[in-house]
């Protein structure tokens, strides 16, 4: 039986770490995190990305998560915590969850998504 999107992302979010702007912020401004950004092209074209964030839009992401793929950007296998982030926070969490399959233990996500990032008051870049 097909599952649908909503038990698709209860079991993404399983086990999940999701951050709020200001947990977010706080680990941008440590520097011990990279942040990936899984909205499609013209998203992060309209609206701008976090500074310094990976744009691996979720239907590419497993080929920029890969090591060994001709997309991935290092900063993806740095060992730093992988925060990725979304418009609202349901295609992070299954990029979370994807990340997870394929090998990275220290994911996270923005639970609330850019425009909750946006509306705190933080800064976007592009």
């Amino acid at each position: 039986m097909a599952r649908t999107i909503s038990e698709m992302m209860a079991q993404a979010r399983t086990g999940l770490v999701e951050l709020t702007p200001a947990q977010a912020r706080a680990r941008m401004d440590a520097g011990d995190a990279v942040f990936i950004d899984v909205r499609d092209g013209l998203e992060v074209q309209k609206s701008g990305k976090l500074p310094g964030a990976i744009h691996a839009s979720r239907g590419l992401l497993e080929f920029a998560l890969d090591p060994a793929g001709p997309m991935h950007d290092p900063r993806i296998s740095s060992g730093k915590t992988l925060i990725f982030y979304c418009a609202s926070g349901g295609r992070s969490a299954l990029a979370s969850r994807t990340a997870r399959d394929m090998g990275y233990d220290d994911v996270c996500h923005i639970g609330v998504g850019f425009g909750a990032w946006v509306g705190a008051g933080n800064p976007t870049e592009g």
